[in-house]
C-alpha cells in the first residue's frame, strides 16, 4: 500500500474559496507527513495563494480546472455540462484511481450526484448517506443521513445503520457502537410509517447493536452512537444543533461580560470554557463522509475555515489506512448472501 493518502480537494468550492482551501491544505500536509493534497480548481488563483508560502512542494499538487459549479445550477445538469469544473476533474481522480478521496466546501447537491454517478457506489449499496460526527455530552455521534436521501425506505436505514457501525467502530474506536432511530418517543410503536417499519429491521439485525428509538432530546446527552433517520429528518436536526450551539456559545460570552464581576469571573474560568467550547465545535470534526462508495466523498461547510478544512483532509488519512470503503463492502456483501 503506498504510504500517501491522496486527496482531491476542490480549491473553488466553498464560500471562502480559494484561500480557505489552500491554507487548510497547506497546514493539512504540514501537520500530516502521510498527505498528498491535489488542489483542483483555477490554476493562477491557486499558485496566488501558494505564493510565498513554506509547504512541502511534493505533497501539494496543483490541477488546473478553468469552470466552478455554483451553488445555484441544476446539479444533474452541470455535473453533466461542466467537464472541466473543479468538482468534475477532483472526482474523476477519484474514479481513476489517481487518488483516494475527494473532498468539497462547494455546491452540496453537484457533490452528492457526482458521487452517485462518477465514483459510483458500492454494489449492493442502495443510496449513499451523509454521515456527520455531531457533538454530545460523552463525545460525539454520527447522524445518518443528515442531506442525501430525503426520501428513505426501511432497508436504506438498515444499510445506514451497518455502514455507521462500521464507521464508528474503526475510524471513533468505539468497540460496539450503540444504533438508535429518530423517533417521538421511545415506544415501539411511536413514529411514522418508515420508522416503525424500520425498528423491527434493526432490531432483529445481528451486526448491529440497536437500543431502539432516540428522541431528539437526548441526542445532546450521548444516550447512542449512531442515530439512523431519513435525510430530511437529520439535516433539519443538524441545522437547528448548529444553530442553538452557536446561539449558546454568543449568549455565554455575552453575560460574561455584562459586569465587573463577571468579567472576573470569566477570566478564571477561561480556560476551562474555552475547552468544554472547542469540544461543541463542528469544525473540530472535520467534514461529513459519503458512505458506500467506491472511493471517499466528503462534503464540508460552506463556510469552512482553513480550521475545518485541515481537519477534513487529515480525516481521510485514516478513512484510507483503515480500509473503512473495502469493509463496508463486506458488510453489505454479506448481507446480501
Amino acid at each position: 500500500m503506498d504510504t500517501l493518502t491522496k486527496v482531491a480537494l476542490d480549491a473553488m468550492g466553498g464560500d471562502n474559496a480559494p484561500e480557505c482551501n489552500v491554507l487548510g491544505a497547506v497546514d493539512a500536509v504540514r501537520d500530516n507527513d502521510r498527505l498528498k493534497v491535489f488542489l483542483v480548481g483555477q490554476k493562477d488563483r491557486i499558485n496566488a495563494v501558494l505564493e510565498g508560502r513554506e509547504y512541502d512542494k511534493d505533497r501539494i499538487e496543483v490541477v488546473d480546472a478553468p469552470e466552478i459549479i455554483e451553488n445555484a445550477e441544476p446539479p444533474v445538469l452541470a455535473i453533466r455540462k461542466k467537464k472541466d469544473s473543479s468538482i468534475v476533474k477532483a472526482m474523476n481522480l477519484v474514479k481513476n484511481g489517481e487518488c483516494d478521496a475527494y473532498v468539497s466546501a462547494g455546491s452540496t447537491g453537484a457533490t452528492l450526484v457526482g458521487g452517485q454517478v462518477i465514483i459510483g457506489r458500492i454494489k449492493g449499496v442502495e443510496r449513499a448517506p451523509l454521515a456527520p460526527l455531531i457533538p454530545t455530552k460523552d463525545g460525539v455521534a454520527l447522524l445518518i443521513d443528515c442531506g442525501a436521501n430525503v426520501d428513505a425506505r426501511p432497508s436504506m436505514l438498515v444499510q445506514f445503520a451497518k455502514m455507521g457501525t462500521v464507521y464508528m467502530r474503526d475510524i471513533v474506536g468505539i468497540e460496539n457502537p450503540r444504533v438508535a432511530i429518530l423517533n417521538i418517543g421511545a415506544e415501539e410503536d411511536k413514529g411514522n410509517a418508515l420508522v416503525k417499519d424500520t425498528f423491527p429491521l434493526l432490531k432483529a439485525c445481528p451486526d448491529i447493536n440497536f437500543i431502539g428509538s432516540i428522541e431528539a432530546r437526548d441526542i445532546p446527552a450521548g444516550y447512542a452512537d449512531i442515530v439512523v433517520c431519513d435525510a430530511f429528518v437529520g439535516n433539519v436536526v443538524l441545522k437547528l444543533y448548529e444553530g442553538v450551539g452557536g446561539t449558546l456559545i454568543s449568549k455565554v460570552k455575552e453575560g460574561m461580560m455584562t459586569s465587573l464581576r463577571s468579567k472576573i469571573g470569566a477570566l478564571l474560568v477561561k480556560p476551562a470554557l474555552k475547552q468544554t467550547l472547542k469540544s461543541f465545535d463542528a469544525s473540530e470534526y472535520g467534514g461529513a463522509p459519503m458512505l458506500g462508495l467506491n472511493g471517499l466523498v466528503v462534503k464540508t461547510h460552506g463556510s469552512s475555515s482553513p480550521k475545518e478544512v485541515r481537519n477534513t483532509l487529515i480525516q481521510c488519512v485514516a478513512f484510507r489506512e483503515q480500509n473503512i470503503s473495502e469493509k463496508i463492502k463486506c458488510v453489505i456483501d454479506g448481507a446480501n448472501e
